[in-house]
């Protein structure tokens, strides 16, 4: 049996850094997005939207189309473009929105140079394909049906036990698997698995995984000395929190229906909260 860890809202707390008067919007954390399409520009929109409500000081947005329209439209703070190498970019988000089955070589191309860097990267949804040859820190982060096909494409054998497959596949990865759901399970390529319970059902709606990607990417870009694994459950853990806030499923309430952008909107009480 693999040795377990149920993630808290005190382990939480240490990673919502507080801006001192010392910080400026770079220190505060810098998180670079590469997510949305044509088809799927909302989810550029809710990862971006994120990203600043979970605290970054500074969030690009690298992106073309109707991602890039709507995200400005959203989030006009928001810098869009290719990074020219001057803004000290502290976490990537990748794969958001996007279908390897539609992705250009010219986009193949831009994903593999961000994972061949030192960046430590979000990987989500449509980049997980690439994550098996990744040499930058990396936060695979599937859903349960993407993390079969992952496995199935890496060749590895099932195991009954859940938490034993991320830690598996964690391991034969190189990198950081959090596996989405109800339970959400979190496993480094060498250490114990993280459990983080979302708190409320009201969070299984389309919109929320791209959400979590972009509180990952604040989090990581705020705390780049910490265990990704351990940013990663914080991340989970605000996410969840932040639901509950939204669907107003507290105290033992049963809440409400949600979107994913009142998850979004929901963070900074989330954080305030935590804080207080």
């Amino acid at each position: 049996m693999v040795e377990v860890r149920e993630w808290s809202r005190a382990d939480t707390v240490p990673f919502l850094r507080v801006p001192s008067p010392a910080d400026d919007k770079y220190s505060r954390g810098v998180v670079a997005l590469r997510t949305g399409s044509d088809a799927y520009p909302g989810a550029a929109v809710l990862g971006v939207e994120a990203a600043w409500r979970a605290g970054a000081g500074y969030v690009r947005y690298v992106g073309e189309g109707k991602a890039a329209d709507a995200v400005i439209a959203r989030r006009p703070e928001t810098v869009t473009g290719r990074d020219t190498g001057r803004t000290r970019i502290g976490a990537w988000v990748i794969g958001s929105g996007t279908d390897p089955g539609h992705r250009s070589h010219q986009e193949h191309e831009a994903l593999r140079e961000i994972l061949a860097g030192v960046v430590p990267v979000v990987v989500d949804a449509g980049a997980l394909d690439l994550a098996v040859a990744a040499n930058a820190p990396a936060l695979v982060t599937p859903h349960a049906g993407e993390f079969a096909r992952l496995r199935e494409l890496m060749k590895l054998r099932a195991d009954a036990d859940r938490a034993a497959e991320v830690a598996q596949t964690a391991a034969a990865l190189g990198a950081t698997v959090l596996l989405k759901g109800a339970k959400t399970l979190i496993a480094s390529a060498d250490a114990a698995i993280i459990t983080v319970e979302a708190g409320t059902g009201w969070l299984a709606t389309a919109g929320t995984g791209d959400v979590l990607a972009g509180i990952l990417g604040a989090l990581i870009a705020a705390n780049p000395d910490a265990p990704l694994a351990e940013t990663a459950a914080a991340g989970a853990w605000l996410h969840g929190h932040a639901g509950r806030l939204a669907a107003g499923a507290t105290d033992g309430a049963h809440g409400h229906p949600i979107v994913a952008m009142d998850v979004a909107e929901a963070l900074p009480s989330a954080i305030a909260d935590l804080l207080s």
